[in-house]
């Protein structure tokens, strides 16, 4: 099943999402509607959202919660997007200039504050404490993912635990209270609730590794941001990391050297060592072990078009160019 197909399935709660979005984007101040739309409408796939309305669907839920629950996790998103283009003084994402690039740092930042507090008063309305708790902590998680990752900047001493913990956190865990909470508003029991939660914590640390291979393996079109976008950032990530490990003491010390620098400036003997170490072939396998898992959890859920179309998720999370 193709990603297009997926979103088929679920047209109609996505046409709702979508209007719900724009419609809770509203604000008499005039900037925050011009970067608030800037950004939700430039052309992400809107994977989270789609996954708690799978998840709903999947379970059988029949109310409309999940509609304004999909639009509280794309704002959370939105604003982490906000909030990390301004960290890492990206000027590209989804082929369209950053936010930042366009109407500065400041703005970006505080646009991002909006949009996080526009998902609480959104959280307040859902009217249950199990929901505010599970948003409250993964936005929480979230935050430290991030200062985390930027402890790790320019440390060439990162290892793969510290790096899942990174991406756990900063990546997996919106995933995983997404599909956590179809399970929340539907009253499903606590088996059904952790099975859902684990499939969105494998997709999550699964999508991420995938992102990050994709930053060495891809081409700037296809990813929409440019090629060595983590590298300049002085990132380690799991590409980068393996390749360290399975280098000689020559190659070793140059990514060591390039790690603590940051810059592209060595961008060609970096693939190089990316390559000849099969890094990215690496990282792939671990990502897809992680998707694996990921469908492993949807075993407790009823065989349906839905929970087809979850697994479905997982394979294009690992199959994906872009």
């Amino acid at each position: 099943m193709e990603f297009p197909s997926i979103r088929e399935l679920i047209k109609d709660d996505l046409k709702a999402t979508d209007a719900l979005i724009l419609d809770r984007l509203s604000s008499d101040v005039v900037l925050i509607n011009q970067i608030g739309h800037y950004i939700v409408n430039s052309g992400g796939k809107r994977l989270r959202p789609v996954i708690v309305l799978l998840a709903a669907r999947a379970l059988g839920y029949q109310g409309s919660d999940h509609i304004d629950l999909a639009a509280i996790v794309e704002f959370i998103h939105t604003a982490t997007l906000l909030h990390d283009d301004v960290v890492d003084d990206s000027d590209q994402r989804r082929n369209r200039d950053t936010a930042n690039a366009v109407w500065g740092n400041a703005a970006s930042v505080l646009v991002g504050d909006f949009l996080y507090s526009r998902a609480f008063e959104m959280m307040v309305a859902v009217d249950s404490m199990r929901v505010m708790d599970v948003l409250s902590h993964a936005t929480n998680r979230i935050a430290e993912g991030e200062v985390l990752q930027l402890l790790n900047c320019n440390d060439p001493d990162t290892d793969e635990q510290r790096y899942r913990e990174v991406i756990l956190r900063k990546t997996a865990t919106l995933f995983e209270a997404g599909a956590r909470l179809a399970a929340i508003i539907n009253n499903n029991d606590e088996q059904t609730e952790a099975a859902m939660a684990a499939y969105g914590q494998h997709l999550g640390m699964a999508f991420q590794m995938i992102d990050d291979a994709l930053d060495y393996g891809s081409s700037d079109q296809d990813i929409g941001k440019n090629i060595g976008d983590d590298l300049a950032e002085g990132k380690p990530t799991l590409p980068l990391i393996r390749a360290m490990q399975q280098s000689d003491s020559n190659t070793r010390d140059m990514l060591r050297a390039v790690i603590e620098n940051g810059g592209t400036d060595r961008i060609e003997e970096v693939l190089s060592a990316i390559e000849s170490t099969d890094a990215i072939a690496y990282t792939a396998r671990l990502a897809s072990d992680e998707a694996a898992k990921a469908k492993q959890a949807l075993e407790a859920l009823p065989a349906s078009v839905y929970r087809n179309a979850l697994a479905a998720v997982a394979d294009f999370s690992v199959s994906r160019s872009f």
